[in-house]
């Protein structure tokens, strides 16, 4: 008797599975877990094609209904793909790093939602790691990250120093370092949208949040603050310039230092915030020194993280596309981790500002009232 072949159906694409007797019109009982086989079998299909659709293998003409036939039938029978099957088929874990610096909400949360989603698309897991900025955890994390697997690291605002022998892509990282891409966004736009907004509203005594040394934007985006303000006549006072220092998250980082700004009594009519946490920190602080926001002082905000719009005034803000970030930084990665070699050492994103509530022409008593 001659071997029986796999057939090709050449009308709908699909590769079928030779017909195999009573076995392949059985459903199964759900008694035990379903092979990919079994799942195959009972579809009629071949299992390569079963394992193309379930796993998304990219740059295969299956149709859309043979796909959604194979995707009703792994929920029906609960059947889940062995990622470890598949790493040890390809000697690949198809798992990437993540290096934060800390895991709540704002900045961070939002670039990582956009790092999440793209390599849930493309059927990768991830494992996040945060360092708090410590030097020695940003070192050690990589080896920890590496031993366990990760064939890609994304850095968000951590100040790497040197190469790793895997892809990089590094969120807000401004070193050039051989082997990463920095995602980065366009700081000298952002600081022209800022402070042309505030000249054009007719603010010249300007108070300015310096970001902490060790965040990765600090640097580029004081440097891209000081050019604008040259270019506009706007001068930079050493005693309006805020130097943030603590490690915090929440609106207290902006609160105590614009207090004590206040008890200089300098005058000024806005302030340039480093970030919209420290933003909304500094509002609290001036209004409970009885300065009413925009009427007394001005206050534009950096990220427009999901809270900026929901704040009581609605804060003025630069936006950075954080989700769009974590996107591209994944997408740059996973191209990587797949082989390409044309790939960029940078890739800026375009900022974009948002004026809502927090900025206003200045009024002569609000420099009067600080006299």
């Amino acid at each position: 008797m001659p071997l029986e072949k796999r057939t090709d159906d050449r009308a709908t694409g699909e590769e079928r599975a030779p017909l195999a007797g009573p076995r392949s019109k059985i459903a199964p009982d759900g008694s035990k877990p379903v092979s990919l086989k079994i799942l195959a079998d009972y579809l009629g299909l071949c299992p390569a094609t079963v394992s193309v659709v379930l796993n998304n293998v990219p740059g295969r003409s299956i149709p859309p209904e043979t796909r959604e036939r194979v995707r009703a039938a792994a929920r029906k029978f609960n059947y889940q793909p062995s990622l470890l099957a598949r790493s040890l088929r390809k000697q690949r874990t198809f798992t990437v790093g993540v290096l934060v610096p800390e895991l709540s909400d704002g900045y961070h949360t939002l670039v990582m939602s956009g790092i999440g989603d793209h390599l849930m698309r493309e059927g990768y897991f991830y494992f996040s790691a945060h360092h708090r900025h410590k030097p020695d955890m940003i070192e050690e994390y990589p080896r920890l990250l590496m031993g366990r697997g990760v064939e890609g690291i994304v850095a968000i605002d951590t100040a790497l120093t040197h190469e790793l022998p895997i892809p990089v892509v590094a969120v807000d990282g401004h070193r050039k370092i051989h082997g990463v891409t920095n995602v980065i966004l366009d700081h000298k736009r952002a600081a022209e949208l800022s402070l042309r907004h505030l000249h054009q509203l007719g603010h010249r005594q300007i108070a300015f949040m310096r970001g902490q040394p060790f965040s990765a934007d600090s640097d580029d985006r004081w440097k891209s603050l000081v050019g604008v303000a040259k270019e506009l006549g706007i001068e930079i006072r050493p005693e309006l310039t805020i130097q943030l220092e603590r490690d915090l998250t929440s609106p207290e980082l902006g609160y105590p230092v614009v207090q004590e700004l206040l008890r200089q009594r300098q005058r000024f009519s806005a302030i340039v915030s480093f970030n919209d946490i420290a933003a909304i920190g500094a509002i609290r602080a001036l209004r409970d020194a009885n300065l009413k926001v925009p009427e007394d002082v001005s206050v534009i905000g950096f990220d427009d993280i999901s809270v900026a719009a929901y704040h009581t005034p609605r804060l003025t803000t630069i936006r950075q596309p954080l989700r769009d970030m974590g996107e591209t930084a994944a997408r740059i990665l996973l191209q990587r981790m797949q082989g390409f070699k044309d790939y960029p050492e940078e890739f800026a994103v375009p900022p974009e500002l948002i004026i809502r509530e927090t900025t206003a022409p200045p009024h002569k008593r609000a420099l009067k009232r600080r006299a």
